[in-house]
């Protein structure tokens, strides 16, 4: 069968090791674990960075960090960087979004180029090429956005309902607490489930595919969800106990005196110094799988959609996250630096072709970056795959079992210039980066501004306790790995203004265009 559609599902902070086809011994995600079961579920599959606005930029762009210069939350992605829309609009389509997405309107370029007003080409620009069904972030106060409007149109009486009522709780004595307070996680949201964030962006996804008809449709579904606040409505909310979640990941020497500045740092984070808090953990943590399970449950909902629409045999569906979340593993919270919990996340890829089927229900241990979800989406539409700008892999050739030199190691990047670690260290505002590059054995990070490196061994060390950076009998591993960086960075598409074939058409063409240089 051709693929004519294409379903990409992103949920936020979802951490790898939190789904039941992963091997979470208590976590139930019946429906997630029915769509590994219909695909291939990547185990090894690693995010560009672990922070949501330049991750994702990755994933829309098919690009690097270090080339798409989107590095944190709100750094706008410059309006001269091609996105998943654009090229899906050069054949005529349109990407359409329902729920979140962390774009931030390049509002100086677009100034700039006088881009900045209302005609439909500054509105594509601003959404960076989504055209929009419903957008949702989920990250402060709203008044008059459509969720906002829709939730007091079901009664939820309120000039910020999200506020009031979504993140809101309510306790046994019928006292409101502030969902922002993580203490407050254990009770449930004001708001009932089929109300909640998860449920209405769900809502919004399947009434899109509903009214295309035979149309060909592309769609990101795109959930808040189970990014923070923790907080879950009811049944959700009380689903899990403390006991029934992974054990916490830290070690007494990651609390040592000669750990890494920048690591030391984020344990001084308050999010980090209140998941250093064991009463902290087993609060959040049952709540967040809650949020897992309320979305796997709703994703059902989803898959009925396919299957009365007939849809699973021409979409290509894709699950992912944006990246993972500590709670409370190495003594951090949040997100951001380089542990596998943040940066390794679930991929899960339904490939409805024929040559696919040999695949399906198994599990490939290949290193996969968020990178190659728009190649794999170009390729399966048939479309070109822009090799000039695009840095990942079409994941097809996985599936399909034909792809032939597969990459052996990821690379992640951080730029640590926004938090107050780099105040706290005396640091002016500037240029303050880290990249990590991880194969099978080893997990390297090169820090600038004269911090030193570290470096994992994960054979002997997979949970990434000890960290060997200042190791003098490892320094030739060091700079092995500092080698293999330097080389994957001089490797970036920084020349995007021309197509491979317009530069070999110019390539030693002076004669042709009447410059006679060099001649006796």
């Amino acid at each position: 069968m051709t693929v004519r559609n294409v379903l990409f599902i992103m949920c936020d902070q979802l951490r790898w090791d939190h789904l039941g086809c992963a091997g979470h011994p208590f976590l139930k995600t019946p429906n997630l674990d029915a769509l590994a079961a219909r695909g291939v579920r990547f185990a090894q599959s690693y995010v560009q960075s672990g922070i949501c606005g330049p991750s994702r930029m990755s994933y829309y762009t098919g690009r690097y960090v270090s080339t798409h210069g989107a590095t944190h939350n709100r750094v706008p992605l410059s309006v001269g960087e091609v996105t998943l829309g654009w090229h899906l609009s050069e054949s005529g389509r349109t990407l359409a979004l329902a729920g979140k997405t962390h774009v931030l309107p390049d509002a100086h370029g677009m100034k700039r180029l006088q881009l900045d007003g209302q005609d439909d080409l500054a509105a594509l620009l601003r959404e960076g090429w989504f055209t929009l069904v419903d957008r949702h972030d989920g990250h402060h106060a709203e008044t008059d956005s459509a969720y906002a409007h829709w939730l007091r149109a079901q009664g939820y009486d309120s000039q910020d309902p999200w506020t009031d009522y979504v993140i809101a709780v309510e306790d046994e004595a019928g006292q409101i607490h502030d969902g922002w307070k993580m203490r407050n996680a254990r009770l449930p949201a004001r708001v009932r489930d089929e109300h909640s964030e998860t449920a209405y962006t769900t809502d919004q996804g399947i009434r899109f595919m509903e009214q295309q008809g035979e149309t060909p449709w592309v769609l990101h579904l795109s959930y808040v969800k189970p990014h923070w606040p923790y907080i879950a409505p009811a049944p959700w909310h009380a689903m899990y106990t403390p006991e029934q979640c992974l054990p916490v990941s830290r070690h007494p020497a990651e609390r040592g005196p000669d750990i890494h500045p920048l690591f030391r740092e984020w344990q001084k984070e308050e999010v980090s110094e209140n998941f250093q808090n064991d009463a902290c953990i087993e609060t959040v943590r049952p709540a967040y799988q809650g949020l897992i399970s309320q979305l796997d449950h709703h994703l059902g909902r989803v898959w009925a959609a396919l299957e009365r629409l007939g849809r699973w045999q021409d979409t290509l569906v894709v699950f992912c996250s944006d990246h993972g979340d500590y709670l409370g593993d190495h003594w951090l919270g949040e997100k951001e630096l380089f542990h596998d919990c943040v940066q390794r996340v679930p991929m899960i890829v339904v490939d409805p072709s024929a040559a696919a089927e040999a695949t399906r229900g198994t599990v490939d241990d290949r290193f996969v970056e968020a990178i190659d979800l728009v190649p794999t989406f170009l390729d399966a539409l048939a479309l070109d795959p822009a090799p000039h700008l695009l840095e990942g892999r079409s994941l097809l050739g996985l599936t399909r079992g034909t792809a032939v030199g597969w990459r052996d190691a990821v690379v992640s990047e951080l730029d640590w210039t926004f938090r107050g670690a780099r105040r706290r260290l005396g640091e002016p505002t500037g240029q303050h980066h880290a990249w990590m590059l991880r194969d099978s054995r080893w997990k390297y990070i090169h820090w600038t501004s004269g911090y030193r490196p570290q470096l994992f061994d994960l054979a002997a060390d997979p949970q990434e306790f000890f960290d060997l950076g200042a190791d003098p009998a490892l320094e030739g591993v060091r700079q092995q790995m500092r080698e293999r960086l330097l080389a994957w960075f001089t490797g970036l598409k920084r020349r995007t203004t021309l197509t491979w074939a317009e530069a070999e058409l110019r390539t030693d063409s002076h004669k042709r265009a009447g410059v006679l240089l060099g001649e006796w």
